[in-house]
C-alpha cells in the first residue's frame, strides 16, 4: 500500500506544472551513484558504502521524490544492492549503470588488471578511455549482459565523469541508452579536464566527439548528455578547479543552507530559454556522515518547488525520453541569474546553441564577457581510436574568448565593454540587465546605462549589440588577458578573426562592425558600425 501511496503521489506531483513550467520546464534529476569499493579510506567499509544508499532512499522517500541510482560493476554483482534496489518504485526510481570500470569487470571482459588496487580512480585505468576501442566493446558486453540477468533488461542510463564516444556510440547502437551524462566543466580537477563545452543544460553529442555537441542530426548520436553536478553559473567557472556546486559534501556551496536556497531559486525562477536543468544528489563513497547535513537541506527545498509547480524531479531515462520526444537537434538554452548571493551585486547569463556558448557576467555595473567557445561535429575527440596513458584525460571545444585560463584571480580576462570619456578609456557603467527570451533559440538582454541602453541578442548563430537612445559610436569590446596567457588568435582582419588551438584553424566574421588589433596592448578590439556590432559564430 505504501508503494501505491507514494507512486500515485508522484504522478501527480509530475503533472502538477505551472504554465510557466509548460513552456520552460525546470528538471531535476537527482542522480546518486554507487561503488562497493573505496582504497582510499580504511573507515569506508562496505557496511558504510551500503548504509549510505539505504538513507539516501529513505530520505528520498520521506520527501516523495524520486531518482536515478547509477551502480558501478562492484556494487552491480553485489547481492544487497541487489534486493535493496530491486524493491524500489519503477515508476520513480530507475536503475541505471555507471560507468567506472573496476577490476572485477575488466577481468571478467578478458582484460589485464593494471589497477593498484580492485577500484582504481585513474583516468587510464578507471575510465573508458583507458582502454582500446575493442577492449571497451567487450566491458560493455560484460557489463550489460549481467545487468539484464540481474534486472531483467539493459540500464537505459550511463553516467560516467568522462566517457568516449567510441563507448557511447556502441552502448546505443547495441543497447539502445536512452541518456548520459558527463562530468561539470572543470581542468584539471582529479586528473578530468572537460572545457569550453555546452554549459550544464544538455545536448546531443557528435558521433566522432563526445564532449563536442553536433550541428547536425545526420551527424550526433541521439542520446542526451546530461551535465552533473549542478554548477554555480558565477563562481564555478572564475574559481576554476574549485569545486561550487550543488554536491551536499561541500560546505561552501550544497552544504550551505544559503547557497542552496540561492542557487535553487535562481534555477527555479530567474528566466530560462528552452528549459534549465540542475542534478543533485552524490556519489556514496563520501558517505552518509559527510553528505547528510547537505541533502537534509536540499531535499525538502526540492520537493516544495516540485509541489508548487516550479521544478519537475524525474529521472534521467524519463528526462532523456522528454528531451529526445522534444527536440530534434541540439537546442539553443540559457541559465541566468538576476541576483547574486547577499553582498555580492553580480548577474550572469550563459548561452548555448548547437554552435557555441557565451556567458556574460556584470559586476560592480560594469559588462565583461567572459567566456566564448565554438562547437565543431567533425573533430574528433582524443579517445575515438586512442588511449590515454597516464591518469589525466582532456575533453576541449574551440575557445575564442577565456578568461580563466588567460587571466588571473586578481585579473580577470575577457572583453570588457568600454567608452572614451574625456579622452581616456573606462569600462561602460550600468545597472540591472534584464533577461528575456525572445524565440525558441533566442535569448535578450537589455542593459540600462546613463544614456541609453545596450541591447544585445544572442541566436544559435550569432551575437547581435546594439547601443540605443543618446550613445554615440564611442563605444567598443576590448580583448584583455594576462601578459604571459598564451592565447589562440592568430591574426586579425577587419572583418574576421582567426584563432588555432589543438592544431584545428577556426574563425570568427563580424557582419556588422569591426576588428583590429588596439596600440595599448590589448589583444583585440571590436568597434560598432551605425552602434551595432554583429558576430557570426556558426560559419568556422
Amino acid at each position: 500500500m505504501k508503494k501505491i501511496i507514494f507512486s500515485l503521489f508522484f504522478i501527480l506531483a509530475y503533472h502538477h506544472l505551472s504554465a510557466q513550467q509548460a513552456i520552460s520546464p525546470r528538471i531535476v534529476n537527482i542522480v546518486n551513484f554507487i561503488r562497493d569499493i573505496e582504497p582510499r579510506d580504511p573507515n569506508v567499509t562496505k557496511d558504510v558504502l551500503y548504509q549510505t544508499v539505504v538513507n539516501q532512499i529513505a530520505l528520498m522517500k520521506k520527501h516523495h521524490l524520486g531518482g536515478t541510482f547509477l551502480l558501478q560493476y562492484d556494487a552491480l554483482i553485489d547481492t544487497r544492492y541487489q534486493k535493496l534496489l530491486k524493491s524500489l518504485p519503477k515508476d520513480s526510481f530507475e536503475i541505471g549503470a555507471w560507468w567506472e570500470l573496476p577490476q572485477p569487470l575488466i577481468e571478467k571482459a578478458g582484460i589485464k588488471w593494471r589497477g593498484k588496487y580492485a577500484w582504481d580512480w585513474h583516468s587510464n585505468v578507471g575510465f573508458s578511455v583507458g582502454y582500446t576501442p575493442g577492449e571497451r566493446e567487450k566491458i560493455i558486453d560484460v557489463y550489460f549482459a549481467d545487468f539484464k540477468k540481474i534486472f531483467g533488461y539493459y540500464p537505459r542510463s550511463v553516467a560516467a565523469w568522462v566517457i568516449d564516444a567510441h563507448s557511447l556510440d556502441y552502448m546505443y547502437d547495441k543497447y539502445k541508452i536512452v541518456a548520459s551524462a558527463n562530468c561539470k566543466d572543470q581542468y584539471g580537477t582529479d586528473g578530468f579536464t572537460l572545457w569550453g563545452g555546452y554549459w550544464n543544460q544538455t545536448y546531443y553529442p557528435s558521433r566522432t566527439n563526445v564532449y563536442m555537441p553536433a550541428q547536425n542530426e545526420s551527424k550526433q548520436l541521439p542520446v542526451p548528455v546530461f551535465r552533473m553536478l549542478g554548477s554555480d553559473p558565477i563562481r564555478q567557472y572564475d574559481d576554476g578547479s574549485y569545486v561550487t556546486t550543488l554536491e551536499p559534501v561541500y560546505p561552501h556551496a550544497g552544504g550551505n543552507e544559503k547557497w542552496i536556497n540561492w542557487f535553487l531559486s535562481a534555477f527555479a525562477n530567474d528566466p530560462a530559454l528552452g528549459f534549465n536543468y540542475t542534478q543533485a544528489g552524490q556519489e556514496n563513497s563520501f558517505t552518509w556522515d559527510a553528505m547528510h547535513s547537505g541533502l537534509e537541506m536540499q531535499m525538502p527545498i526540492i520537493e516544495k518547488l516540485r509541489d508548487d509547480g516550479k521544478v519537475r524531479v524525474e529521472t534521467m531515462e524519463q528526462s532523456g525520453l522528454w528531451f529526445r520526444k522534444k527536440y530534434k537537434v541540439t537546442p539553443a538554452t540559457t541559465f541566468t541569474v538576476t541576483k547574486d548571493l547577499e553582498g555580492s551585486d553580480q548577474k550572469t547569463i550563459w548561452y548555448d546553441s548547437r554552435f557555441y556558448r557565451i556567458n556574460v557576467a556584470w559586476k560592480n555595473g560594469n559588462l565583461r564577457i567572459r567566456d566564448i567557445h565554438l562547437f565543431n561535429e567533425d573533430i574528433p575527440d582524443k579517445y575515438l581510436k586512442g588511449v590515454t596513458t597516464t591518469n589525466q584525460s582532456y575533453f576541449f571545444t574551440l575557445p575564442v574568448v577565456d578568461s580563466y585560463l588567460w587571466g588571473k584571480r586578481d585579473k580577470k580576462a575577457g572583453l570588457y565593454l568600454m567608452t572614451i570619456d574625456n579622452g581616456k578609456e573606462v569600462p561602460v557603467k550600468g545597472g540591472d540587465p534584464i533577461f528575456t527570451d525572445v524565440s525558441k533559440s533566442e535569448a535578450h538582454i537589455s542593459w540600462p546605462v546613463d544614456n541609453g541602453t545596450f541591447e544585445i541578442a544572442l541566436d544559435e548563430n550569432r551575437i547581435k549589440i546594439t547601443a540605443t537612445s543618446n550613445h554615440d559610436s564611442n563605444w567598443f569590446f576590448e580583448l584583455n588577458v594576462d601578459m604571459d596567457a598564451k592565447t589562440t588568435l592568430t591574426s586579425i582582419e577587419n572583418k574576421q578573426v582567426n584563432f588555432d588551438f589543438g592544431d584545428h584553424t577556426y574563425h570568427i566574421k563580424a557582419t556588422k562592425g569591426d576588428f583590429e588589433k588596439p596600440e595599448n596592448g590589448a589583444v583585440l578590439r571590436i568597434k560598432p558600425e551605425n552602434n551595432t556590432i554583429a558576430i557570426d559564430l556558426a560559419g568556422h
